[in-house]
C-alpha cells in the first residue's frame, strides 16, 4: 500500500511539472528523470536527411535545449568525429557516450574505426561512455558457455583501451542473445570488472514488453541509460514516444524502479529532418508524462 501511495504522488508530481512548463511542449526543466538537462539526443546523425555539420547539430541541439548527446556514426562520419567534440564543446553540450559496433570482423581484435574513435577522443582529453553493440554473427556459431566467454573477452579489449582516456564502457541492446538482460550480467559478470553499464534501448527491446518489470529489477545495478521509442507488439519497431500501446506502462514502471539515469530521445527516423523528429518525440513524451498524471 505505502509504495502504491508513494508512486501515485511521484507520478503525480512528474505530471504537474510537465504540464507547468514553458519549454513549448518540451518536458520539463527541474531536478527530475525527463528533466532537460537529463535527455540525451541519440541517433540524429545518419538518419538526418538535412546532412548537418557538426557545428549544425550542435546549434539544432542547443535551440531544442539538449545538453547532452550520444555520437552514432556510419563510417564516412567517422572522420568528421574530432570536430564533433569540439563543436559539442563550444556549444556546452556533453558527449555522454559513443558508439562502438562490433560484429565477425572483430574476432582477432579492434577493428580501425574503433581506433578512430578511441584516438579521437584520447586527443580531445574527454572522457564518455563506450556504448557497445554487438552483431549476433560475432557469437552465433558459439554453444552458450562459449558465447559468455567470447563476448566478455572482446568487452575487457574495449574497456581496456577505453581506460585510457578514462571512459568506461556499456552494453548496448541490439537484439539476438546479447540483447537478453540476463544474458549480458552473465558477460559482465564473467569479466570480473564492477563498473560496467547496461544501454536499454526500447526500439530493441520488443522481446522485453511483456516482462520489462522483471527485465528492469536484473538490469537496474547496472543500467545508465534508457533509450524511449513508441512500443507495439507487431508492426514498426520505431515509432514516436506516445504513438504505441506499451511505452506509458514501461514508463510508468521505469518511474516506479526509482531508476535514475540519463534518458535517451531517439531520432532513428529514415529519411526525415531529424530535428522534426526530436520534437515529436519530445511532445508525445510530455503526453505520456500528462497522461499518467491523470490515471492517478
Amino acid at each position: 500500500m505505502k509504495r502504491k501511495v508513494f508512486t501515485t504522488l511521484l507520478l503525480a508530481v512528474f505530471w504537474w511539472m510537465a504540464a507547468c512548463s514553458q519549454q513549448g511542449g518540451k518536458p520539463s526543466e527541474g531536478d527530475h528523470l525527463f528533466a532537460m538537462d537529463n535527455l540525451v539526443a541519440w541517433c540524429i546523425i545518419p538518419y538526418d536527411n538535412q546532412n548537418r555539420t557538426p557545428r549544425e547539430r550542435a546549434e539544432m541541439l542547443n535551440e531544442l535545449g539538449f545538453t547532452k548527446m550520444a555520437y552514432d556514426w556510419r563510417d564516412e562520419h567517422l572522420p568528421q568525429f574530432p570536430g564533433e567534440i569540439r563543436a559539442l564543446q563550444e556549444h556546452d553540450i556533453e558527449l555522454t557516450s559513443a558508439w562502438l559496433w562490433i560484429d565477425e570482423r572483430a574476432s582477432d581484435g579492434l577493428l580501425p574505426e574503433h581506433d578512430m574513435i578511441f584516438d579521437a577522443i584520447e586527443e580531445a582529453g574527454v572522457s564518455t561512455s563506450i556504448w557497445i553493440g554487438m552483431h549476433e554473427n560475432f557469437y552465433d556459431d558459439l554453444d552458450d558457455a562459449q558465447k559468455v566467454e567470447a563476448v566478455s573477452d572482446m568487452i575487457l579489449q574495449v574497456y581496456r583501451r577505453a581506460q585510457q582516456s578514462g571512459s568506461t564502457v556499456a552494453l548496448y541492446n541490439h537484439g539476438g542473445w546479447l540483447g537478453v538482460p540476463e544474458n549480458q550480467v552473465r558477460v559482465i559478470r564473467e569479466t570480473g570488472l564492477d563498473d560496467i553499464g547496461i544501454v536499454f534501448n526500447f526500439h530493441h527491446g520488443h522481446n522485453q514488453i511483456d516482462r520489462f518489470d522483471e527485465a528492469l529489477d536484473v538490469m537496474m545495478p547496472y543500467l545508465e541509460t534508457v533509450n524511449l521509442n513508441g512500443m507495439e507488439k507487431e508492426g514498426a519497431h520505431i515509432l514516436d514516444i506516445g504513438k504505441g500501446d506499451y511505452e506509458q506502462q514501461m514508463i510508468a514502471t521505469l518511474l516506479e524502479s526509482g531508476y535514475s539515469g540519463n534518458i535517451g530521445i531517439i531520432g532513428h527516423t529514415e529519411g526525415e529532418d531529424v530535428r522534426e523528429v526530436l520534437i515529436r518525440n519530445l511532445d508525445g513524451l510530455n503526453q505520456v508524462l500528462s497522461e499518467l498524471g491523470e490515471q492517478n
